[in-house]
């Protein structure tokens, strides 16, 4: 008999194993599979699956391919319920199903109206035995763009914010200023690479002109996908973003009356440029979310500024808010959100404290929505 913690435990694998798609698997959700059977009263795990790069195969799949025959008669652990439907490949669930596996110990239940319950349903019917929500919590997490994406249109969006010892985000006329360590830059690239796009308005791309992409050894081709709010389309063709344009997407988003010259001039060095409607000479963030979502991103990160993160606080549009916390004080300098306090954010009862990790003598905060 298997000790009672093992469904725990290999679900927990799952998730560990379902992380490694995350900023690779848009539109899809990143999920993981593990395939266990019982071998002399003990777990011998037989597959392992993560969703590969591109949403294919499913993590279900990969997993059945590494166990072969031998998955007949096994359990599978999954991190999200196996899909019901014919899209680009045939449902999961009619490959658990033709594999003779025995039992699905299954995270959650898939929000997405074309599953729903349907995948659960139909390996039941087959005689699968089916469990559904050990390791919910985390999976939620794990999960929570494509939940978001799904329910309400839109990505789920990370809000990050590096501030001074004193909540300060740059030097008065926005000069740039390094504010944290060399390990707290590394956890932002690591960070950037586990989102399928990152965002900033045009006044950080014009102040500090940056490259946005992952710069930690060997993972420049796991950059996200770079955004820019820019409703009159000012971003410069030579500016760091439209060079690299060809090497890492680049999506401007503008307003419907912003010019065609710039929209043209921005195609040719490989931009691409959407376009919403604007409230008050802004851009709609409510729309370019949603335009977003509409091209399959589920997991959008913002790096700036502190205008465009006040205007989505007070949109409601953030989900989850990383807090970087250097050792340097400003005084005079940039509030984090223009024309809110920071406390806005961080004693919000929206918003509850969910970790908070030292990186050298910078202080890493998350919140989460509450």
């Amino acid at each position: 008999m298997l000790p009672p913690d093992i469904d725990a435990r290999f679900m927990s694998l799952a998730l560990t194993l379902g992380r490694r798609g995350l900023g690779r698997t848009w539109p899809n959700p990143a999920v993981g599979a593990v395939i266990v059977r019982e071998d002399g009263g003990k777990p011998v795990i037989l597959g392992r699956g993560w969703t590969q790069p591109g949403g294919r195969p499913h993590a279900e799949t990969d997993a059945l391919l590494r166990a072969g025959a031998a998955a007949g008669g096994s359990t599978m652990y999954v991190t999200l319920e196996p899909c019901s439907h014919h899209g680009k490949t045939p449902p999961c669930s009619d490959a658990i199903i033709a594999a003779r596996m025995a039992r699905v110990v299954s995270a959650l239940e898939d929000p997405n109206p074309k599953v729903a319950g349907e995948g659960h349903a139909r390996l039941r019917a087959a005689g699968v035995r089916v469990d559904v929500g050990v390791g919910a919590d985390e999976a939620r997490r794990a999960h929570a763009g494509h939940i978001r994406r799904v329910r309400d249109g839109r990505p789920h969006v990370l809000l990050k914010l590096a501030l001074s010892a004193d909540g300060k985000a740059g030097l008065p006329g926005r000069r740039p200023v390094v504010l944290t360590g060399e390990l707290a830059r590394e956890r932002v690239h690591l960070m950037r690479a586990q989102y399928d796009a990152i965002m900033i308005g045009i006044g950080t791309a014009l102040a500090d002109d940056p490259l946005l992409t992952c710069r930690l050894p060997a993972m420049l081709a796991l950059s996200p996908v770079r955004v820019v709010l820019d409703t009159h389309l000012r971003l410069p063709t030579e500016s760091a973003l439209v060079r690299t344009a060809g090497e890492t997407p680049l999506w401007v988003i503008a307003g419907l009356s912003a010019p065609d010259t710039s929209e043209q001039a921005l195609r040719a060095h490989g931009a691409e440029v959407l376009r919403v409607g604007e409230i008050d000479d802004r851009l709609d963030l409510t729309m370019a979310l949603r335009l977003l979502a509409d091209r399959g991103i589920t997991r959008l990160m913002v790096e700036g500024g502190p205008t465009l993160a006040a205007a989505l606080i007070r949109a409601d549009l953030i989900d989850e808010a990383a807090l970087l916390h250097g050792t340097r004080s400003l005084g005079l300098g940039i509030d984090a959100l223009a024309g809110l306090p920071l406390t806005a954010l961080t004693r919000s009862p929206g918003f509850v404290p969910h970790a908070i990790e030292m990186l050298g003598e910078d202080r890493l905060e998350m919140f989460e929505r509450g």
